[in-house]
């Protein structure tokens, strides 16, 4: 995944649902109408645009492509954006069926903005909270700060710079999706069922209806009250973690434009919304989801990539099957762990694609509010220099694991950090013109 994620308790703790989490105190009643926490929910929204990134164009070979824009109108059905299933039937490609969640998420934060306009207009009443509630928040974010400073450093001292209410909103996040990864490649991971991940959902529905079950759960309901975040992105990443229970190979890149949406490009769109977008951006909202989704696509394919021999030793492959058999290779040649001419050949076009969305990631950073670029632009720039280590490695993955030195990381801080004090450019990633 795009983060790293921790087990937060021993492998033979458990919750009253087999989850096996960090058992604290229960803040709400499952069964009582709730009360301190709110969330507002939102019906699907048309669609507006076709998806257009640079990313789905970089090597007609690799078979991936979008519709584009025809002067502002929606144009129709690119054939790109079209796959035949099994029977023979057209069916939407992955990457059309990501872009409507995308247009959705915008679609809530645009709702947000309109909101606050007509709330300068008219007395807004506060929200009633109950005695001795807002301690109990302050510790379950707190506790939320603590597993960010211990497993993701680099991102943690990004999030100091935040306003406080998006930095405990952002650790909120990060925990959720931690806890979330640890339940198929945790210590219990063995033990975890298709059952297990329907009681994990069934939670996070009740945490966004206002029904946190413990003290972390409670810092992510907190959050998705205060800000535009919708569900689907949270429960998209849970069917991530089903499809690595009953899925080990992908045919095609677009099943595996899916799945890393899934496990990662959904870290995007829950962010987008804590971190902001800058008041001068001129940019499309939706043109500024599709850089945060690009980049979690980016750092899931550049951790594919990093990690193909250690998936292979547990007898997983997330490398496209047609593209291996294209290239003159297959699951055998994995196994056997050599590097030839034509494994290098077949790494040298996954680095290319994974670089192309890392590539359309960046023009988005920068229409992000301020005090949110650096740890993405941290995020971005350390990955990316990922790629850069497999080709000194030879493209070696199979015994070597690629890193970024600490070296090379105490560089990268200070240049991510002025590459966060660069303003939108005036032009942006679409006009605004556009973002109707």
């Amino acid at each position: 995944m795009s983060v790293a994620l921790i087990w937060v308790v021993s492998p033979t703790s458990e919750l009253s649902n087999g989850l096996g989490f960090l058992d604290t105190t229960k803040l709400v009643d499952a069964s009582k109408p709730r009360s301190v926490f709110k969330s507002s929910r939102i019906k699907n929204v048309g669609k507006k645009y076709k998806h257009k990134c640079k990313s789905c164009y970089v090597n007609a070979d690799l078979k991936f492509g979008a519709s584009g824009l025809n002067n502002g109108r929606k144009s129709q059905f690119d054939v790109s954006r079209v796959v035949a299933n099994p029977t023979g039937e057209l069916a939407i490609s992955s990457e059309q069926l990501v872009y409507d969640v995308v247009l959705k998420q915008a679609a809530l934060v645009k709702k947000q903005m309109k909101g606050k306009e007509e709330e300068e207009d008219m007395e807004v009443k506060p929200d009633i909270v109950l005695p001795g509630t807002l301690g109990l928040l302050s510790e379950a974010y707190d506790r939320c700060g603590e597993v960010c400073a211990e497993y993701a450093k680099t991102f943690y001292l990004g999030t100091l710079l935040m306003t406080p209410e998006r930095r405990k909103a952002i650790w909120a996040i990060y925990v959720w999706c931690r806890r979330t990864d640890e339940l198929v490649d945790g210590p219990n991971a063995s033990h975890i069922t298709p059952k297990a991940l329907d009681r994990w959902e069934s939670r996070l529905e009740d945490l966004f209806n206002g029904r946190p079950f413990d003290m972390l759960d409670a810092a992510l309901s907190d959050t998705v009250s205060k800000f535009p975040v919708d569900i689907q992105p949270f429960k998209d990443m849970i069917e991530g973690m089903r499809m690595d229970l009953r899925k080990s190979r992908y045919k095609t890149f677009d099943e595996l434009y899916l799945y890393c949406y899934y496990v990662a490009g959904t870290v995007g769109l829950m962010s987008v919304p804590i971190m902001g977008i800058a008041p001068d951006s001129q940019a499309s909202t939706e043109s500024v989801y599709n850089a945060a989704l690009a980049l979690g696509i980016a750092n899931q394919l550049t951790n594919i990539l990093r990690d193909v021999g250690e998936d292979a030793r547990r007898g997983r492959v997330y490398l496209p099957q047609d593209e291996l058999a294209q290239a003159g290779l297959s699951d055998e040649d994995i196994f056997a762990g050599k590097v030839t001419d034509k494994w290098r050949i077949f790494m040298k076009r996954q680095i290319k694609r994974a670089r192309a969305f890392f590539d359309e990631a960046q023009e988005g950073v920068t229409q992000l509010s301020s005090a949110s670029r650096w740890p993405v632009w941290a995020s971005l720039l350390l990955y990316r220099q990922i790629l850069d280590e497999i080709e000194a490695n030879d493209y070696n993955n199979f015994t070597r694991r690629a890193y970024v030195s600490k070296p090379k990381k105490l560089v990268s801080l200070p240049l991510a950090y002025a590459k966060s004090l660069v303003p939108p450019s005036r032009s942006g990633i679409l006009s605004k013109t556009m973002d109707v």
